[in-house]
């Protein structure tokens, strides 16, 4: 069975969205050789709709490594109302989120990444089939956001496993668990 990972940039206050805010300025050499690790290791990226019509509009026109990469790799967008996906090797993903995603660990080549900690993550956190997270805290305050834009999730609560902190040149702290 191949482990779901989800990897997010996170601002001080909990803020995962309005990256414009606090995120960027961050984003160096070493973040994107970490980030180009993830998702080597990586056979699959699950996106929902949100980050597949952010990055699809962003990725395609980028040649450097971590964009050939994020460019080539099999995709699979969580979606009910996109259904021609132009991004190349892009799939929606077909059916309910969770039987979809628990045969697809099943059935997976290689781990399966997911960025950012929207309805997906929090979903798959809440049902057991979330096994790694990488908060990536970047050392700022977002000063934005309402309920949708954060970390928090009322009524998920899982307890979590450290296995790493990874502090970059940055100030951006890789916070890694296991999920538990």
């Amino acid at each position: 069975m191949q482990p779901v990972i989800n990897s997010t940039f996170v601002s001080l206050d909990g803020v995962i969205n309005h990256m414009d805010r606090w995120h960027f300025e961050y984003a160096d050499d070493e973040s994107g050789a970490l980030a180009l690790e993830q998702l080597t290791a990586a056979d699959t990226l699950l996106i929902g709709r949100n980050t597949y019509e952010s990055y699809a509009a962003v990725w395609p026109d980028r040649h450097d490594p971590l964009s050939d990469r994020i460019n080539t790799m099999a995709k699979l967008v969580v979606s009910t109302t996109l259904t021609n996906p132009a991004w190349n090797n892009t799939t929606v993903l077909p059916g309910e989120l969770v039987p979809a995603i628990s045969d697809l660990k099943q059935r997976a080549s290689g781990p399966i990444l997911t960025h950012g900690f929207g309805p997906i993550a929090k979903t798959l956190l809440g049902e057991g089939l979330l096994d790694e997270i990488h908060l990536w805290y970047n050392p700022a305050f977002a000063g934005v956001g309402g309920p949708d834009d954060v970390l928090l999730t009322p009524g998920l609560n899982r307890h979590l496993t450290h296995t790493a902190t990874r502090t970059l040149g940055s100030g951006v702290v890789v916070l890694s668990y296991r999920a538990s």
